[in-house]
């Protein structure tokens, strides 16, 4: 029987719940706090060009975006590309794409070459992701790889995404990165491929509202959803800035910290779990460039740079989608209470230049078409030791109301995939008996 059903959130999670509720002929109402949808996929305009607002990248192994891609009927629009991973390290750029490249990687020894390669077999092995949510990273890491990779290559990378809370993450963190780029060399390519829609989010983000529109599922952006709450009989009111709204059930897609407030019902215990659930922000900048910096679509930084990480776009997607300039990110993954987030964007630009200009001699600031910077507090929740068991429950103690947002990623990494796959998982849950 048609249900009415609401959504709050338009990310890639909210979007794919409402087009699985569409075509199950349920009455789909979806609300948006910001002016477009997408969520951390949403696209802007850098220059001349509308493109991501954060990197992203389709895997060929990433079945759930690929299958939704194609649900929306440009599955034939993918690009796939064979990319080059880069290393700054001890001073220097220096490449890590293949067999060779890895065997005479300069920061470590022949032995510890061969301990970081088990290590990266070893876990792609493995099954069991839940023991090693027992065991803090550094101590399974250190005891696989040695202490000289752990301080050189494993350490480093970690601090890029978790910053000092590394100390407190578990091994399943590692495990699930690993799985997952094993996985895209495994696949049907055999080679690690990386692939996109051409356009990027911005086309599939445009064919998701077409489709949206089409089922008849109303899109309700710049929404101010004040509460929920439910009205005793089963049913939910949905209080906006225009008056009150009944629905048959509300799925909630935004961060946990954001449920506690919207839902004042909540039992004192699920209200706990909720706000405990501890999340890192990023500072992302966008840099269109007259010519690329390196031939890396990655290049990860073990030495102290302002930023964690350098991903140029343009090593990816083809310079005709940005007018024949390259486009390359720099993130930096800071946690929600940074003071970063508070300094001006003249002042994180002239920070982040400066530390492209001492990584890379060639590089010229007269180079730079286009600067701008997108800052998000909440991005993905902290991998912390037991995450599993500290996570919000689909089911909450109000009838109708659920909670299906990123923090019950319990054993992958955030991107666009794990995301899609939250939905359709809890789709099948919510909607079974239907």
């Amino acid at each position: 029987m048609p249900e009415k059903i609401a959504i709050v959130g338009a990310g890639m999670l909210g979007l794919t719940l409402a087009l699985r509720c569409s075509e199950a002929g349920h009455n789909v109402t979806l609300y948006e706090a910001a002016p477009e949808i997408g969520g951390l996929a949403s696209v802007w305009q850098i220059g001349e060009i509308t493109w991501d607002r954060h990197y992203h990248v389709t895997l060929f192994s990433d079945r759930f975006t690929r299958k939704i891609v194609e649900d929306l009927g440009i599955g034939d629009e993918f690009e796939w590309v064979e990319t080059k991973t880069g290393f700054y390290t001890d001073g220097r750029l220096v490449s890590m794409s293949d067999t060779i490249e890895f065997l005479t990687f300069p920061p470590l020894d022949l032995i510890s070459k061969v301990r970081l390669g088990f290590t990266i077999f070893y876990a792609s092995k493995i099954k069991n992701w839940r023991k090693l949510e027992q065991i803090p990273v550094e101590r399974w890491l250190t005891r696989l790889s040695g202490r000289r990779t752990f301080e050189k290559i494993w350490r480093p990378l970690l601090k890029a995404k978790l910053g000092e809370a590394y100390a407190e993450s578990s091994a399943a963190f590692i495990w699930a990165s690993i799985q997952r780029m094993y996985a895209a060399r495994h696949s049907g390519m055999k080679k690690e491929m990386f692939g996109y829609v051409r356009g990027g989010y911005a086309r599939l983000l445009g064919r998701f509202g077409e489709v949206l529109d089409e089922r008849g599922v109303e899109v309700k952006l710049n929404a101010n959803i004040r509460s929920i709450t439910g009205n005793g009989d089963g049913a939910v009111m949905v209080e906006e800035s225009e008056g009150r709204r009944v629905f048959d059930r509300v799925i909630l897609t935004c961060p946990a910290n954001v449920v506690a407030k919207l839902v004042p019902e909540l039992e004192e215990a699920e209200r706990s779990v909720l706000l405990g659930v501890r999340y890192q922000g990023i500072v992302c900048a966008s840099m269109l460039l007259k010519r690329s910096i390196s031939d890396y679509y990655v290049t990860n930084i073990t030495d102290e740079t302002p930023f964690t990480g350098i991903i140029e776009m343009s090593a990816l997607v083809d310079k005709s989608e940005f007018g024949g300039l390259a486009l390359v990110y720099l993130p930096r993954y800071i946690p929600p209470d940074d003071p970063m987030f508070e300094e001006s964007d003249d002042a994180i630009r002239e920070h982040f230049v400066r530390g492209l200009e001492a990584m890379y001699p060639d590089f010229d600031r007269d180079d730079i078409v286009e600067f701008k910077i997108s800052r998000v507090r909440r991005v993905f929740p902290l991998p912390v030791l037991n995450y599993s068991e500290q996570v919000p429950d689909i089911r909450t103690s109000i009838d109708g109301v659920f909670v299906v947002n990123s923090s019950q990623i319990t054993n992958g990494t955030l991107n666009v995939n794990e995301t899609v796959q939250v939905a359709e998982s809890a789709f099948a849950r919510l909607f079974s008996a239907d």
